[in-house]
């Protein structure tokens, strides 16, 4: 009954997208939704952002192992990029009435810049996309007892067809339902679990010393790890294209900003939910630590009726599903409008459109190899988010506040950030290697912005000579 309750609902997404794509006229109408979503489905498409198997299975692993402080990244980092993107972004990026993150490029910085940016923002994605297949295929191979390999392939399947058919429509449409699905099924877990437990107070009585701890221990190793924890999703994630997508999706720029801070709060209330559900299984059923991954579906599964199942099931189905189709959707409007138009200029608009769904079957099939040779959904995760954070976060964040910010400086921020972050990981520092890739973005931006004023101050001399 559980494996045929799963199989409805993804049909029922497959359904939603055929009838979303009755909405799908233009490029606009697929990468941006027409630009035309209320409050309601904007929050919601933006809380569904990360909502995934980060959250509901790799989050409280890490939780049980490590306290709170191992999970600054997720859900505290997370909510804090949609908070600064609400406060800083949003309204900036809005107004500029563009496609894709990189076309921002093009227009601060030049063609060159746009197309280097692009060739970074689509693999920083394949991480993202590999841990949520990951994450569905160890999910359905629970509840339908087939192989990992068949429930990847089959979860990429659906989310291939509903996100080619109606594009942000869909996922829109779906996400919406995704996330009352995603609440109520948590919600109820959470409550029938405290009750088991007996409230709070066998919780905090039975935690380690230390487990609650919200800060390290004042040694500057331990305090930059735990800086290195906020920024890598909390500043990694705000130059990417699935946020930009949510932003320029809403109706207006005032609908945008209230969605951003919206879905920044709605995070970080519903995520603490797995957290606590987590740790009451890890408290109730020591038995299930085996996997820490999938402690949550393992103790539902075991341990609750058919009705409490189908509801959390669900729920998990829904987060893992509307992360998985806009994290596909992102790289595959950029590999389009910013790459394959950039040497096709001349390209329809029906072309765009074709390419864009093309991509999206391309970048599932790599991301497919990916999830089915891996094994940890929390370290496929922390790779997305450092690779943008050391290459994009700074130019974008000076092309928007730091009116000196140029061209070349751009050039030499992204290649630099992503060549020192990349020798530091090889290297195994004792430091975070995103330290030094985000110090080294932001000097050879400094460096760029020096050389180009000192180039045109001797041109100026030699004019004048």
């Amino acid at each position: 009954m559980l494996a045929f309750a799963i199989i409805a609902y993804l049909l029922l997404n497959l359904g939603i997208g055929l009838w979303a794509s009755r909405r799908v006229n233009t490029t606009a109408d697929f990468v941006l939704a027409g630009r035309r979503l209320p409050l309601f489905l904007a929050a919601s498409v933006t809380f569904a952002t990360w909502f995934g198997s980060e959250t509901i299975m790799g989050a409280p692993a890490e939780f049980i192992d490590n306290g709170v402080l191992g999970v600054i990244e997720d859900p505290f980092g997370a909510a804090l990029c949609l908070f600064l993107v609400g406060l800083f972004f949003a309204r900036r990026f809005y107004k500029m009435n563009i496609i894709t993150f990189c076309d921002f490029f093009k227009i601060r910085y030049g063609r060159p810049a746009e197309l280097l940016s692009a060739l970074m923002i689509i693999p920083s994605y394949f991480s993202w996309i590999a841990a949520q297949l990951l994450a569905m295929g160890i999910v359905l191979k629970v509840v339908l007892g087939w192989s990992l390999t068949e429930c990847i392939l089959l979860s990429s399947c659906v989310v291939i067809l509903y996100t080619i058919w109606g594009g942000m429509w869909s996922i829109s449409v779906t996400d919406f339902l995704q996330t009352i699905m995603i609440i109520l099924g948590l919600l109820i877990v959470a409550v029938v679990l405290y009750l088991k437990v007996g409230g709070f107070a066998p919780l905090l009585k039975a935690a380690p010393k230390g487990f609650f701890r919200v800060y390290p221990q004042f040694t500057f190793k331990d305090s930059l790890e735990y800086f290195a924890a906020w920024i890598t999703i909390g500043l990694g994630s705000i130059p990417q294209q699935d946020v930009f997508q949510r932003v320029m999706s809403a109706k207006s720029a005032n609908v945008s900003v209230k969605a951003t801070l919206l879905s920044s709060f709605m995070y970080l209330t519903v995520a603490l939910l797995p957290l606590f559900i987590g740790l009451c299984g890890h408290h109730l059923y020591p038995e299930l630590d085996n996997d820490r991954q999938m402690i949550i579906p393992n103790m539902v599964l075991l341990h609750t009726g058919l009705p409490l199942q189908i509801l959390f099931f669900g729920a998990l189905v829904s987060a893992i599903l509307s992360t998985t189709s806009s994290a596909i959707m992102a790289p595959a409007a950029v590999l389009g409008e910013n790459v394959i138009k950039f040497f096709r200029p001349d390209l329809t608009d029906k072309q765009l459109l074709l390419i864009i769904r093309i991509g999206i079957i391309i970048i599932t099939g790599i991301c497919i190899f990916m999830a089915a040779t891996r094994e940890s959904i929390f370290e496929l995760v922390a790779e997305s988010s450092a690779f943008s954070l050391v290459s994009l976060f700074i130019p974008l964040a000076a092309g928007i506040y730091w009116k000196r910010a140029n061209q070349l400086g751009c050039i030499l921020s992204m290649i630099a950030g992503l060549v020192i972050w990349m020798l530091t990981v090889w290297m195994e520092t004792e430091y975070p290697p995103i330290i030094y890739g985000l110090l080294a973005s932001g000097l050879a931006m400094i460096f760029g912005i020096y050389l180009e004023k000192t180039f045109h101050k001797n041109e100026l001399m030699s004019s004048a000579d």
